[in-house]
């Protein structure tokens, strides 16, 4: 072969080696910061998470139920009683409802639940099927001594309230939903990536996430203090394994519940997203609701999915009025 021919493949095969070293460089010290950063993140989630839990401060009331401590807010002293129950994941329910409590509380006693795995009360391994749910939420409301009341709920409570006052119906003299889910919504069975969500909660993603994300409640009338309470146990509770299987039972409990409606003898009043463009269907599947109950009223507000962040007044105003004319 040709001296210069060699020396020229040589040459070449050198520049080749070089060049692949220097990307296996390059990509191995990419992936070696991205490990460092991951682990940065999560040693920062760890800390974080220990010394946080130490600035929540408590409020409302531990009942007992099923062995374990669920949290209740008392607030008001009205002659009927609101039981307010929350929408799925809601990080501190008793907080989140705070701006609503307030409007009703001159008027009403309004009692709102924590459930298992939110907020301040405990987790739990009961499966978070909608009948466990209810019991638990039952039990609760026969450890505050109350026999009558006007069942309140945002979102999720739709399909768990519609449960509820079909088990309990001696007990619920009218039920108000918030945006509330309908039992025969479509798109429920659909699979959620729950791995990929406890994930980004336990290596500290979600933390940052959130930390370069806009602030929710930037816009809203809470207070800062309970902005900062909400932004605390959110960092405790979200993706708990109370919150994840719940997640799962998703599916099953709206394929349980899907040939359910409420008494139609029950008052029904439904605040309504009337924006929802994600899906066409969800004012006249309320309407449905609504006419089949014989004091059935819907009423359609625009905003976002969690009403009562910015209309709460509204709610509570339309609330007192309609109470007023039902038998």
């Amino acid at each position: 072969m040709n001296v210069a021919k060699t020396v020229e493949i040589q040459t070449t095969g050198t520049r080749s080696r070089k060049k692949r070293n220097l990307w296996l460089k390059i990509i191995g010290g990419i992936a070696g910061g991205l490990i460092l950063f991951m682990g940065i993140v999560f040693v920062v989630n760890a800390i974080s998470n220990g010394l946080e839990k130490k600035k929540i401060e408590p409020y409302g009331q531990y009942v007992h139920v099923d062995g374990k401590k669920m949290n209740a807010y008392i607030q008001g002293e009205g002659e009927q009683t609101i039981v307010l129950l929350p929408g799925q994941g809601t990080p501190s329910p008793v907080l989140d409802f705070k701006l609503l409590i307030d409007e009703l509380s001159p008027d009403y006693r309004v009692v709102a639940i924590e459930p298992f795995g939110y907020g301040l009360s405990d987790e739990t391994e009961k499966e978070r099927t909608t009948e466990n749910i209810i019991s638990e939420y039952h039990e609760a409301v026969q450890q505050l001594g109350i026999d009558r009341y006007i069942l309140m709920g945002h979102s999720i409570t739709g399909l768990y309230g519609v449960s509820y006052v079909n088990t309990y119906p001696d007990e619920v003299l009218a039920f108000v939903g918030i945006d509330s889910s309908v039992p025969n919504q479509p798109g429920m069975d659909v699979q959620l990536p729950l791995g990929l969500m406890q994930f980004l909660q336990d290596s500290g993603w979600m933390r940052f996430i959130k930390a370069v994300s806009a602030d929710p409640y930037a816009s809203l009338d809470f207070d800062e203090h309970t902005k900062e309470q909400m932004d605390l146990i959110s960092n405790q509770v979200a993706s708990n394994p109370t919150m994840m299987d719940e997640l799962r039972h998703l599916g099953s409990n709206f394929k349980n519940g899907e040939q359910l409606t409420y008494p139609p003898d029950l008052p029904v009043l439904l605040f309504v997203q009337s924006n929802n463009e994600n899906n066409p269907q969800w004012v006249p599947l309320h309407e449905e609701q609504a006419k089949r109950s014989a004091q059935g009223k819907l009423i359609p507000m625009e905003g976002s999915h969690y009403l009562h962040h910015t209309k709460f007044k509204e709610i509570a105003e339309e609330f007192k009025e309609y109470m007023k004319h039902i038998e």
